[in-house]
């Protein structure tokens, strides 16, 4: 029997003003270095911790964004941005920045893991999870 699970990162908000985008980031790095099936779901005004160009030059805070691109290389696979949450924002897939993915072993890849989903979507992601963190 394995120990891996499916973890599911929720992130619901903005991700400047508050510590909750920064602490998901740093427990999805610290799940995904332990090698558990590590996923990231995007909902509500989190779909702007994905938005490309973000400059905190105004804020006074860094901006740790990028860090969201190199996610496939610590075997993130998915990161699922909700659609209504888009579109309710103004937003579309091509404000988004993309993932690669690739597996060293198998050379198996994948250009782009960000994929824009429904909200029947979202609940049977959310369901097939065995931890949710919500942030």
């Amino acid at each position: 029997m394995s120990d891996t699970k499916n973890f599911m990162f929720l992130n619901r908000r903005a991700p400047y003003g508050t510590i909750y985008a920064w602490e998901s980031l740093e427990v999805v790095l610290i799940a995904a270095a332990f090698e558990q099936n590590v996923s990231l779901m995007f909902v509500d005004d989190g779909v702007y911790e994905l938005t490309k160009g973000q400059d905190t030059a105004g804020i006074g805070m860094k901006n740790f964004s990028p860090t969201y691109r190199t996610l496939g290389d610590y075997e993130v696979r998915h990161m699922y941005v909700d659609k209504a949450s888009l579109e309710a924002r103004g937003l579309t897939a091509d404000d988004l920045v993309e993932v690669e993915w690739e597996d060293w072993e198998t050379e198996e890849s994948v250009d782009n893991i960000v994929e824009v989903v429904d909200s029947d979507r979202v609940a049977e992601l959310l369901e097939e999870s065995d931890v949710v963190f919500s942030f």
